[in-house]
């Protein structure tokens, strides 16, 4: 290995340099991390050869640890480093054999991103997140036309010397060259309504569509009045007006009337009815944004591909208003789109601006790159007591588990993202409404949660309106009207689905089991949802998905090819866990004295909480500690708090969820 890290093979007829390089999205360690936090924490490994480029792993913290949307530092550069020697020790590396490791300073081997030129004033976060979705596929980057969007709630500041102008970013790119523009974000609409109702985003656009209630509101005018860019103008003053305005007039029309839909509680129907507005009005800045950059590159739509990421991108009914309105020839959108991509997006971004796809290629065609299933045996031999029967994998043998019922699906690398796409999934009979009844207990959701469903790709237009490849569940299609009787399980209000299509060649093992499905029953299509707990993250392996299925009662698992048959009560004895089983949360335990030294340290120097707060998001603050002294910047955080009423809850929260001392 020479001193910049290249290996070269010892063996095979020809030497072929290998590189590898780590992007990471974690909090920084040392002083600054309890005033830095991200959430969603993941690292991406990758290796560089000639003439391609490999996403070789991805990993998502929360599956580590078991702590829903990690956010939780390392806080001392020790320990970041001891983490991620064991991190690179499962592909037989060590922090030495990296080239560069990008997106955290203080990790070993941080070298500074070369960002793309005409991308100044445009957030690091937001260009990590526009690339993520740009490279999915370099030779369409390289040869066709691409509208990108990156829109999210807000960007992370950790990589930027002061405030950016613009927070979110959108481009167009024709054969490579790029041309950058600030957009608006919708996600700012969403962020208000979970702040207003308590609810999550993906709880509240599937709310939106559950109930028939509505209201009458002039989306058009409403968006019309406000911008969402972001940066030196904060999008939340114009997002929570909206929204307010939207609730008022959803009071007025509904308060003492008869309920709309009497399956759902007055509340709720309010909440349905505001999220349709508010979901139009999200699709109206989305089509803002590309009619203004098409215009700004002069380029034709139907001419182009689609690129959307950042957290908005998650959102399928808008994607697919976008990709239909305007006739994209296809969506570029990482499974991972939200923060839980972000390293894939840093990575993406430094290798382009090291040259890397100027010889070489990348395609990222699955989302299967997370950990892989290693410990199936160790699994089977812990829950033996549970076992009845294990036995190698038998297409009939899945119809008949299938019919009517559910199984827990493990196989693989895990996904990518937020979403089960087939291989840490619970799959369904999607013939049966008491299959969705049954996942939707299993998770601890609400009654009318729909579920999604794979489709069988060759299989898709007779059940679909829509005929786009949709390999990561981010689009809301139209189930089509003489096919809906027949898999009730799928449906939204409105007909439609937040499909997959699967085929043989991504996911091997589950086409041939929903190849034998769809013959023996004519419906190529399965239900399909994470396999995790309310709270819980998707599980990562084969002892997590047995400690779900035991906890559950669900009779049977598929571990990586393998059947295995659970009874419903363990011979011998054995006490049913009484919670998800705890992860590799070690790496992250005992750290509060360091967590206090630092947070101390900060107060010891002058600085109050408040300010503490105010510079966790103003970067300059902490960039020219001769201009802002500790006094200046608690006096900024009074003036701040005193014209912001949601100052005070901020900081709260933030004491909160760092668990800081008061």
């Amino acid at each position: 290995m020479t001193e910049h890290a290249v290996h070269t093979p010892a063996d095979g007829p020809a030497q072929v340099p290998v590189e590898h390089y780590l992007s990471t999205y974690l909090t920084p360690p040392g002083e600054r991390s309890v005033l830095s936090p991200r959430h969603d924490h993941n690292i991406a490994l990758w290796r560089r050869r000639a003439g391609t480029v490999e996403l070789v792993r991805h990993w998502e913290l929360e599956r580590i640890s078991g702590r829903k949307h990690h956010s939780l530092p390392l806080y001392t550069p020790q320990r970041a480093e001891a983490f991620l020697t064991g991190l690179l020790a499962t592909e037989g590396l060590t922090p030495a054999d990296l080239t560069a490791t990008w997106g955290t300073p203080g990790l070993p081997g941080h070298t500074e991103l070369a960002l793309p030129a005409g991308s100044e004033g445009l957030a690091v976060h937001t260009l990590a997140h526009l690339f993520s979705g740009l490279l999915m596929d370099s030779r369409i980057f390289k040869e066709e036309t691409i509208v990108g969007l990156a829109v999210d709630a807000a960007p992370d500041l950790i990589l930027e010397a002061e405030r950016p102008a613009g927070y979110y970013a959108g481009c167009v790119s024709v054969r490579g060259a790029v041309t950058f523009a600030a957009v608006e974000s919708p996600a700012p609409l969403y962020h208000a309504a979970d702040r207003r109702f308590g609810k999550e985003p993906g709880t509240l656009m599937a709310l939106a569509t559950a109930s028939v209630a509505t209201i009458d509101f002039d989306a058009g005018a409403a968006v019309g009045r406000i911008e969402l860019y972001g940066g030196r103008t904060l999008p939340w003053p114009a997002a929570f007006g909206l929204l307010d305005e939207v609730i008022a007039a959803a009071r007025e029309q509904l308060d003492g009337q008869p309920s709309q839909d009497v399956r759902f509680s007055d509340e709720d129907n309010l909440q349905s009815a505001v999220m349709k507005v508010v979901q139009r009005c999200c699709d109206l800045v989305i089509m803002r944004n590309v009619e203004r950059l098409c215009a700004l590159a002069d380029v034709r739509p139907e001419d182009s591909y689609l690129s959307m990421s950042g957290g908005f991108a998650l959102n399928c009914p808008t994607n697919t208003v976008t990709l239909d309105r305007y006739g994209f020839k296809g969506l570029l959108a990482p499974p991972c789109a939200n923060d839980s991509g972000e390293a894939l997006g840093i990575g993406l971004l430094g290798l382009h601006g090291i040259g890397a796809f100027e010889d070489a290629d990348l395609r990222i065609a699955t989302a299967y790159h997370g950990n892989e299933l290693r410990d199936v045996d160790e699994a089977l031999a812990e829950f033996a007591p549970w076992i009845e029967q294990v036995s190698e994998f038998s297409p009939e043998t899945f119809v008949a588990d299938l019919a009517d019922s559910v199984v827990a699906w493990a196989d693989g690398a895990a996904e990518m993202g937020p979403r089960a796409l087939g291989h840490r999934s619970l799959l369904g009979d999607p013939r049966s409404e008491k299959v969705k009844d049954l996942l939707n207990e299993y998770k601890q959701r609400q009654w009318w949660r729909p579920v999604a469903p794979i489709v069988l790709a060759e299989h898709a237009e007779p059940w679909f309106v829509q005929r786009r490849p949709s390999p990561f569940m981010l689009e809301a299609v139209e189930v089509r009207a003489e096919v809906r009787e027949r898999v009730p399980a799928i449906l939204h209000l409105d007909g439609s689905a937040r499909h997959q299509t699967l085929t043989a060649e991504a996911n091997p093992l589950l086409h041939r089991a929903m190849t034998a499905f769809h013959a023996a029953t004519g419906v190529p299509i399965v239900c399909n949802t994470s396999l995790n707990d309310r709270g819980e993250p998707i599980v990562d392996t084969a002892a997590q998905t047995l400690t779900f299925c035991v906890r559950k009662g669900i009779p049977v698992a598929y571990l990586g090819g393998r059947r295995v048959l659970l009874r419903t009560e363990p011979n011998p004895p054995a006490a049913v866990p009484d919670g998800p089983r705890p992860r590799e949360d070690h790496w992250f335990a005992g750290q509060e004295a360091d967590r206090d030294a630092y947070w101390q340290g900060w107060l010891d120097r002058g600085y109050t909480p408040g300010g503490l707060l105010l510079m966790t998001g103003t970067p300059q603050l902490l960039d020219d500690p001769d201009t802002y002294t500790p006094g200046r910047v608690n006096l900024l955080a009074e003036r701040v708090a005193a014209a912001d009423p949601g100052f005070a809850q901020g900081l709260a929260d933030y004491l909160e969820e760092q668990d800081l001392p008061r």
